[in-house]
């Protein structure tokens, strides 16, 4: 496996952060600014830069290279793949007839792939329309839950107003990409952290329709909510990606972290990152510094003590809660993450509006929220 790393900030040029090689069709991950990424040139641009590349762009909520976290730019991973190949799919949610149906949508795009040889599928998926919980589910499907997904849903900083993705054209919204990885000599390790929690009474959902909550134990979810937040409550929708939901249901073996993404004033709902069912026991949740570096450290302890072989890569997908929590130690979890590691495994990733990951030693994808998920790869 051989590997190019470049950066570009905002109104620079390419600069590479590893030595100039020449590679034989590779893997492109392109992840950056949703406003740079915007661009009529961007593709012909990195195109130019790896002829006959197979190039994938998602926007982010800032981008994981080497020990850097970069926000105002645009990074690229190049990868050949010298013994293993991989082959890319894609489906728009916004053109298909599934549009309105993300378990379809996840099922289909996994059927796109040939099934024999496959051993990884890496997901790198728009993150302003889909039905995170719905499209995990589908993809499971496709498969009986015996195939090792990872991924990501797209970001936007803390926008929130659109993301982008594409596979060899200009990024556009809407699109999600599965990057499935085949070969005998392939060896794919995962793990998932997240350092949140839970404190306060549980509460049980009383009314919800998808990733839409209305009322806990009877009462509007969002008065509850303000109340539990105080004066932090003025700073909504904002500060509700600093307290997400525990959510635990009968439907599931672990308790899963959501994030809320919107309230609803009128309707005095919150909308979150995915779906909460109703009967569901939920508490709010809670952390610092210190314990989400930790679980970043956990995580990428549990993706290496498996492994037969070092990792060549490694791609790190955090959240934009944990973002947010850090600020301006946001690199300590990257850094943290490296140092099991090893640092010289290449490191990409990226920071994402959810975390597509099984739970720990488990097999089947699920949307996670307010993680560290680390997937690494080698060949």
């Amino acid at each position: 496996m051989k590997t190019v790393q470049l950066k570009k900030s905002k109104g620079g040029s390419w600069e590479y952060l590893s030595e100039n090689i020449t590679l034989k069709k590779p893997l492109v991950l392109v992840f950056g600014s949703r406003f740079m990424l915007d661009n009529d040139t961007i593709y012909s641009e990195i195109k130019n830069l790896f002829t006959d590349a197979h190039i994938v762009f998602g926007s982010t909520s800032g981008n994981i290279i080497s020990n850097l976290v970069e926000d105002e730019s645009i990074t690229i991973t190049a990868i050949e793949f010298e013994k293993s190949t991989f082959l890319i799919k894609t489906v728009n949610v916004l053109t298909t007839e599934s549009k309105k149906d993300s378990f379809k949508t996840g099922n289909d795009l996994i059927q796109k792939l040939p099934q024999e040889g496959l051993k990884h599928v890496f997901v790198v998926s728009e993150g302003s329309f889909i039905n995170g919980s719905q499209l995990t589910k589908g993809m499971n499907s496709a498969t009986n839950n015996n195939l090792l997904i990872t991924g990501a849903l797209c970001g936007d900083g803390a926008r929130f107003e659109k993301t982008i993705t594409s596979y060899n054209e200009t990024p556009k919204t809407g699109e999600i990409i599965a990057i499935g990885f085949y070969g005998e000599s392939l060896e794919v390790s995962f793990s998932i952290n997240g350092g949140w929690t839970p404190f306060g009474p549980e509460r049980t959902v009383t009314k919800s329709k998808d990733n839409m909550l209305y009322e806990l134990d009877g009462q509007p979810a969002l008065d509850l909510y303000k109340k539990y937040l105080g004066d932090k409550s003025k700073e909504l929708p904002g500060a509700a990606l600093l307290y997400p939901l525990n959510v635990t249901s009968k439907e599931e073996d672990h308790a899963i972290v959501r994030t809320i993404l919107n309230i609803n004033e009128a309707e005095n709902s919150m909308i979150l990152a995915g779906d909460i069912l109703e009967g569901s026991k939920v508490q709010l949740m809670m952390t610092n510094v210190d314990n989400i570096v930790n679980a970043s450290e956990l995580a990428a302890k549990e993706a290496s003590e498996s492994r037969k072989n070092k990792s060549e890569v490694a791609i790190l997908v955090s959240c934009i809660g944990r973002k947010l929590v850090l600020d301006q130690r946001t690199e300590e979890e990257v850094e943290e993450a490296i140092e099991v590691i090893g640092k010289e495994t290449t490191i990409c990733g990226l920071y994402s509006y959810g975390e597509i990951a099984p739970f720990y030693k488990e097999n089947n994808c699920q949307l996670h929220n307010q993680t560290m998920t680390i997937t690494l790869i080698s060949e």
